[in-house]
């Protein structure tokens, strides 16, 4: 085989291996941000809860005042 030849596939395998660092970066940042999301969801999620008890506490509040006129 010709130098051009291991030329060339050291050249492949430095792709190569950029690409895989440039992946496992790409997955880090994704892992990061699902974390993110999956903590934000979580938060709307309570203070959905939170609002959703407060209206029905309203209504509760107008139907005995609608009760008492």
């Amino acid at each position: 085989m010709t130098d051009h030849y291991f030329i060339a596939l050291e050249q492949k395998i430095d792709q190569l291996l950029d690409r895989c660092e440039q992946l496992e970066r790409e997955n880090q940042r994704l892992l990061a941000s699902e974390q993110q999301n999956r903590q934000e969801r979580a938060r709307l999620l309570q203070a959905n809860d939170q609002t959703r008890a407060q209206v029905e506490k309203m209504i509760q509040r107008l139907k005995t005042l609608e009760q008492n006129s």
